[in-house]
């Protein structure tokens, strides 16, 4: 997971294991199209959990990414899918599988989720969750060291903590959220949204926010000083601080997010994609390969013991984590509310 590389990423696409991915509605037996954000990510992901089962199975790999929900619309409304396995966000998740663009889940697949523990409220009847992930306090090591904000409303001070402030430029990015709780909303009361609070709050910084659009952006904002604090995902702290980047996750008030894996309505070769899915959630060790890979969370919290004890306490799962967090995003509000704030949320950057 790259994420998000909304506009990031160019739509090339990467083979695994023979093939350039294809057009067309026919899926080639024992052929699974795999679709996320791109980058290194992907690849990460790719590595950990796709190729093991693909090697075991026979099955050959084909990528494209990345993910566009625009697409997958056009696919399935054409009745010519070649997305197999997609990689999405809850809202989209929810809103794509009331409206009868994805394939809803097999028993098998569910039986799956609950002996891995998956949490419930990050599954609807067409997906499962992927990973886990914090929106976090982010901030460069060298502008505050140890004396950094630890909550919203320390974030929120620009006298107290000086400098530009950075925000992905998306509606269910966090930044409502962290607006409620540094104006003093208890993370029980954040659903639904007060949104002109929220609004009024972004307001008294606005001048002092950058907005980013990528995690490349993000990771570049805080190393650089240009933003020393930004709302972060933290995978893409984590591994820009294993690179040697002066930046680190603070994780008080942490807002906990996750993506999903869905299988676009009418794709030929459904049936290996949910047996996939089974192989997934049964297959911690590989879920646990994938957190030391790609720095994001596992879906099932049976893997976060498997995950290697120095980074374990810095992944969205583990109890470290969990305890300082506020809040899950709930992201059926954001399925139901999307539309309208975003048109809301654009027009105000603009003013």
């Amino acid at each position: 997971m790259s994420k998000k590389v909304l506009g990031g990423v160019a739509a090339a696409s990467m083979v695994l294991s023979l093939a350039a991915c294809g057009g067309g509605g026919a899926a080639a037996e024992d052929t699974l199209t795999v679709v996320m954000w791109g980058g290194g990510a992907q690849k990460a992901h790719v590595d950990s959990y796709v190729t093991p089962w693909a090697e075991e199975t026979g099955v050959t790999i084909r990528q494209d990414s990345p993910t566009d929900y625009a697409k997958i619309s056009a696919q399935v409304d054409s009745g010519k899918v070649s997305w197999g396995l997609v990689e999405v966000e809850p809202n989209y998740g929810k809103s794509a599988c009331d409206d009868g663009k994805l394939e809803k889940l097999p028993q098998r697949v569910l039986d799956a989720a609950e002996k891995a523990d998956i949490d419930p409220a990050q599954m609807n009847d067409c997906a499962i969750p992927i990973l886990q992930y914090t929106f976090s306090i982010a901030y460069n090591t060298d502008t505050f060291g140890d004396a950094h904000p630890t909550t919203w409303a320390e974030f929120f001070d620009t006298e107290q903590f000086p400098g530009k402030r950075g925000f992905w430029k998306y509606v269910t990015g966090g930044a409502f959220e962290a607006a409620l709780l540094a104006d003093g909303v208890a993370p029980e009361d954040l659903y639904p949204l007060d949104l002109d609070r929220a609004f009024r709050k972004l307001e008294t910084i606005k001048d002092d926010i950058v907005w980013y659009d990528t995690g490349d952006q993000q990771v570049q904002l805080v190393s650089s000083g240009e933003a020393p604090l930004i709302q972060a995902w933290n995978g893409r702290i984590s591994q820009a601080a294993a690179d040697g980047e002066s930046v680190a996750n603070e994780y008080g008030q942490n807002l906990v997010s996750y993506d999903q894996i869905v299988v676009p309505k009418g794709y030929a070769n459904a049936d290996l994609a949910f047996d996939w899915m089974v192989w997934f959630l049964e297959n911690t060790q590989a879920q646990a390969d994938d957190v030391v890979a790609s720095g994001y969370g596992p879906a099932s919290p049976q893997a976060v013991e498997l995950v290697p004890a120095d980074i374990r306490d810095d992944i969205a799962g583990s109890p470290a984590v969990d305890d300082k967090s506020a809040s899950v995003i709930d992201y059926d509000y954001w399925a139901e509310n999307y539309d309208e704030v975003t048109q809301r949320f654009n027009t105000w950057i603009t003013e």
